[in-house]
């Protein structure tokens, strides 16, 4: 006996998806090129302490680039769990609001935590 559920996923147009699939390759290049620029920097920068960690945050393109990756993680992971919760909570429209609604306040919350962090260097 199969059970048919049925899909009531209405596509948009060729590019469904496109943008998603953007975002993500987008901000993972992002957060890859912030990795290399703190290797760099721990790496040739001298031992490693409180005041270097200061200093390779206190410069402005540092600053620059950190919130880039604060803001590229946050999309990141929305976008992720989001289409998660789209392909695999499927019955419950209900439940799949609340997971998008909790994972949205909590990625925000984070991400205002980061910056704050980030702000008093």
């Amino acid at each position: 006996m199969s059970i048919n559920y049925g899909s009531k996923r209405i596509v948009t147009g060729a590019h469904y998806g496109l943008r998603d699939w953007l975002a993500q390759r987008i901000t993972a290049v992002l957060m890859a090129l912030f990795t290399i620029a703190l290797l760099a920097q721990v790496l040739f920068g001298g031992p490693l302490g409180y005041d270097r960690w200061s200093a390779i945050f206190s410069s402005q393109w540092m600053k620059t680039l950190t919130f880039v990756l604060i803001v590229s993680l946050a999309w990141h992971a929305w976008v992720g769990m989001r289409d998660i919760f789209m392909d695999y909570v499927t019955r419950s429209l209900g439940l799949r609001l609340a997971l998008q609604v909790f994972t949205l306040v909590w990625l925000v919350g984070c991400a205002g935590w980061a910056v704050q962090v980030l702000w008093r260097l």
